[in-house]
């Protein structure tokens, strides 16, 4: 199967679970996670009308945002932020959705200069308390958005997680039904947010359920590389 057609496949069904959970599609945006993939690929899901791609590394990334730069696409850093790195990202990228640090909100916020847009970003939750995943804490949580939410350059949308792996539906649900509550009690305490960047190829269809927004798709949408 084409990756054009197998993409327009999954979009498809992406709406269907919208519907089956009364929610609107048109809510719910399908980020391609193009970590790996060449361009040529990318560009066949552009000239099939994706718009939102993702990667996890900046040496990887510019070359791929440098030869669509003519396409009017929004890119989302998801991986790990060195302080190294900042700069590249705040340059580069319209969104980040791993930031768990104030040291590199402060970074981000230096480098993203002042005719750019405020960088979007979401704050990362490490929801399992893993020690080998970053993220803040759901305790921690307050704490950062407060900080964020003083830097100009810097716009916070929303909360991002990548739960521990389970092939559990019911752990799968309380995961991003904690994180959902963690969105909503930031809200209540006055922060502007529109963003729930959470459900992977393993878990979309649930992180639908559960009210996503993003849904940050690689495998299945590009296959398994052999």
């Amino acid at each position: 199967m084409s990756l054009p057609l197998h993409y327009q496949q999954l979009q498809k069904k992406i709406d269907a679970y919208a519907q089956q959970c009364g929610r609107n599609p048109g809510e719910i945006e399908l980020i391609a996670v193009s970590k790996t993939q060449p361009i040529e690929r990318l560009s066949q899901l552009v000239a099939a009308g994706q718009r939102h791609f993702a990667e996890n590394y900046i040496k990887e990334a510019l070359p791929k945002i440098e030869a669509l730069k003519d396409y009017p696409l929004t890119w989302h850093f998801i991986g790990p932020i060195q302080s190294n790195k900042t700069r590249d990202i705040a340059a580069h990228f319209d969104w980040v959705h791993s930031l768990d640090r104030e040291k590199i909100a402060q970074r981000l916020h230096a480098h993203r200069l002042p005719t750019q847009q405020p960088l979007n970003v979401c704050i990362e939750v490490n929801m399992g308390d893993e020690a080998t995943k970053p993220g803040v804490s759901l305790s921690d949580l307050p704490s950062l958005a407060e900080k964020i939410s003083g830097l100009s350059h810097l716009k916070l949308r929303g909360l991002m997680a990548l739960p521990p792996l389970t092939n559990s539906n019911t752990a799968q649900h309380a995961y991003f039904q904690q994180l959902h509550h963690a969105f909503d009690e930031l809200l209540a305490l006055g922060y502007h947010l529109d963003t729930l960047s959470m459900g992977t190829s393993h878990d979309y269809p649930i992180a639908i359920a559960e009210g996503a927004t993003f849904l940050r798709i690689g495998t299945a949408l590009f296959g398994t590389r052999g």
